[in-house]
């Protein structure tokens, strides 16, 4: 077959294609001998699409051939195989799912963590090493096969609607200092302590959940609320906080008005409190993100007059079990214990709720 090939080099390109054919030759790679083609027809000034035609294959082939095996000195044939077969070995295998992690995996998804937080839970714990695109890729097999696993999924292809508004400060919030004000260490994540404080209101504004959210641990709590009148709203972060008020420096609010008895919540906490600049979210990052996930246990189309205690700490403790990537995968309960020493799940009764 050398033989033969070596001679069609010689051949015009169509003379070469004809006697591909006649040996139905099929590559899935190229082989040397198509590099070696490659190599006379680009010195000849042969265009890519001809070159493509003659050896079967697609132009895109033969551009990403020169541009990823071309050397210092140009493309060369035997050159451009070796970096070729070099690259191969180097390639990452697939990773077949067996039936033992597509179990652990199972339970994982059910407790609504996220494809990215548990391959990189599954590589900490010396499991596995997944792409999450793998776990991705199975659930969408499961969702294919008439199964339930993306409804576990934050995202269900609901897309994102951009909210505006303008930076007209809101009245009513009295002694208001601004997020400018807060200390650095607050500002840096380098400490526990340091929480953001906002409320997720039910459709047509009927019931609300407080929630509030550590900087650096990312521990997250929340509280069922029939309205968000600022007396409900304050007893709620004081019940809350109570239990750890040793580990509470500051509270960095929304400019809701369900927020303006925060001098009272300072003296019976010792603490500081602050304001983000109106219509900056970024500003509470931590707290509006932990919002979305918490929304999808209660969406905005759910009333919340009737939701219960139990409920929101069953919804709470998921979140709060979940690994998170910017802790290196570990959750937010063991964050806060190593940092602390303190247990949050019995603490706060999570245990017993859940």
């Amino acid at each position: 077959m050398r033989v033969i090939i070596r001679d069609a080099l010689k051949c015009k390109v169509s003379s070469y294609q004809n006697t591909l054919r006649k040996l139905k030759i099929s590559y899935k790679q190229l082989s040397l001998e198509e590099r070696h083609y490659i190599e006379i027809e680009i010195k000849k000034g042969t265009f890519q699409r001809d070159i493509a035609e003659a050896l079967g294959r697609n132009q895109s082939n033969i551009s990403r051939e020169l541009g990823r095996n071309k050397g210092l000195k140009g493309y060369r044939h035997k050159q451009a195989h070796r970096f070729a077969q070099e690259r191969h070995k180097t390639k990452k295998k697939a990773i077949k799912l067996t039936k033992d992690i597509t179990i652990i995996i199972d339970g994982y998804i059910r407790k609504d963590w996220s494809p990215e937080q548990i391959a990189g839970r599954l590589k900490s714990d010396k499991i596995i090493d997944l792409h999450h695109e793998t776990i991705y890729q199975y659930i969408l097999a499961d969702k294919k096969a008439g199964g339930d696993l993306y409804k576990h999924l934050r995202h269900q292809n609901k897309t994102y609607r951009k909210r505006y508004g303008n930076a007209r400060n809101r009245t009513g919030i009295p002694n208001r200092v601004d997020i400018d004000e807060r200390p650095q260490a607050a500002n840096n994540r380098e400490r526990v302590g340091d929480w953001e404080a906002d409320t997720i209101i039910g459709k047509n504004h009927k019931g609300a959940i407080v929630t509030l959210d550590d900087r650096k641990s990312k521990l997250r709590l929340a509280f069922p609320l029939l309205g968000k009148k600022a007396e409900l709203v304050k007893d709620a972060i004081l019940m809350l906080f109570k239990p750890i008020q040793s580990f509470v420096k500051t509270i960095t609010f929304d400019n809701g008005k369900e927020f303006t008895l925060h001098e009272i919540l300072a003296k019976e906490l010792d603490c500081d409190t602050y304001f983000a600049k109106p219509y900056h979210s970024w500003e509470r990052g931590q707290n509006e993100n932990a919002n979305g996930l918490l929304r999808q246990y209660f969406p905005k189309a759910m009333e919340l007059t009737d939701v219960t205690i139990k409920q929101v700490f069953d919804a709470v403790d998921k979140l709060n079990s979940r690994p998170r990537k910017c802790l290196k995968f570990k959750t937010p309960y063991e964050v806060f214990k190593e940092l602390t020493g303190v247990d949050v799940k019995k603490l706060m009764g999570y245990a017993l709720m859940t």
